[in-house]
């Protein structure tokens, strides 16, 4: 049986900073396959490394600066989404993100299979709901844990190197 967890990251007394969190809300509505779990991961942190261990796929989801409209939804997989967490730091998250994908690929346990889906933010300012925008584009992020998801279990294809 495959082992997927699904992050929801970002704070959400930040409007649109914590669309993740509110994408993973969306998507654990709706989850009913045993086997994934969802977290909310807040700003991220390695002592989410237990609870990581051991996987089969992650996927991320978080507000991300990449100077696309608001609300665009982009999903990295595998390298494509290493090699973002390396280069580029559209959110502040991304930086724990990377710390703990690193902690992970050291200690063996990083998940061959993973993703980050980000949404781009409109504004990140006090607040506990998003920006229109960006909350007309959780249900298509959380779209796309589903599809994720369907595809890693059933396909079993590897997405990723490690």
């Amino acid at each position: 049986m495959t082992s997927i967890a699904v992050l929801g990251i970002g704070n959400n007394l930040l409007q649109d900073d914590g669309v993740g969190i509110h994408a993973m809300n969306l998507f654990a509505k709706n989850n009913a396959h045993a086997d994934v779990s969802c977290l909310d991961a807040g700003t991220i942190g390695l002592a989410l490394m237990d609870r990581l261990s051991r996987l089969d796929g992650l996927v991320a989801l978080d507000a991300m600066r990449l100077g696309k409209a608001p609300g665009t939804v982009t999903v990295l997989q595998g390298a494509a989404m290493d090699e973002h967490l390396r280069n580029h730091h559209g959110s502040v998250h991304e930086l724990g993100l990377s710390d703990l994908l690193d902690a992970l690929r050291l200690s063996g346990d990083l998940p061959p299979k993973r993703a980050l889906i980000g949404i781009e933010p409109a504004c990140i300012d006090w607040g506990t709901e998003p920006t229109a925008k960006v909350a007309a584009a959780i249900p298509d992020a959380a779209a796309r844990v589903g599809d994720l998801v369907r595809h890693w279990q059933t396909d079993g294809a590897e997405e990723s190197e490690s």
